[in-house]
């Protein structure tokens, strides 16, 4: 009897919290228009996305244009003519 109760009572609660947000750094900057509305939508209510999200729309934004930084920097062969 005691069984027929728990497993419900678990699986509602289970059902019930909110999950993990799914949108990482490198998932965003993968996805352009995901990316695109996330910062649209933290520019005009961050409170309600919240810090972590809006950080790491941020960062994907960084990534997006800056790259990984792993690329060394190559200066021309030959100095540009005025």
């Amino acid at each position: 009897m005691r069984n027929r109760i728990l497993l419900p009572m678990t699986l509602a609660l289970a059902a019930c919290n909110p999950s993990a947000p799914t949108d990482t750094v490198e998932s965003l900057a993968a996805n352009p228009e995901r990316l695109k509305l996330l910062r649209e939508q933290c520019k005009a209510d961050r409170a309600k996305l919240g810090d972590t999200l809006c950080n790491a729309v941020a960062e994907a934004t960084r990534l997006r244009f800056m790259g990984d930084g792993k690329v060394p920097y190559t200066p021309p062969k030959e100095s540009p003519k005025f």
